[in-house]
């Protein structure tokens, strides 16, 4: 943490602050905004509590996504709509999409 500061003794003295730091065994860590996704890789997680709150340090290889507002449409959505209307997968991919992925919606959409 700081130069030249023994680690064991910053921790002793973290504990008589009430401060715990507990590291964490994370495979990625994905921030998401109404807009986008910050994906933090090969990260470096650590969980602070101090007076009843905890708090998290994240630290690690950032990668910044572009959130799509379109759903995300599945094979199997599209696969039971097509059973439940007898329409084709192309037209059930429609109709989901039109529905922002509503499956009963594009049913009765298809049905009419």
């Amino acid at each position: 943490m700081f130069p030249g500061v023994d680690p064991r003794k910053m921790q002793q003295l973290m504990r008589k602050m009430g401060v715990q730091q507990n590291d964490i065994e994370a495979q990625e860590v994905i921030i998401r905004t109404a807009d986008k996704e910050i994906i933090i890789h090969n990260p470096s997680v650590a969980k602070v509590s101090m007076m009843g709150q905890q708090t998290y340090q994240v630290s690690g290889q950032e990668e910044v996504r572009e959130r799509s507002s379109a759903p995300e449409i599945s094979e199997e959505d599209v696969q039971a709509v097509v059973e439940q209307t007898g329409a084709d997968a192309d037209s059930a991919r429609r109709a989901i999409e039109k529905h922002n992925g509503d499956l009963a919606e594009a049913i009765l959409e298809l049905q009419k």
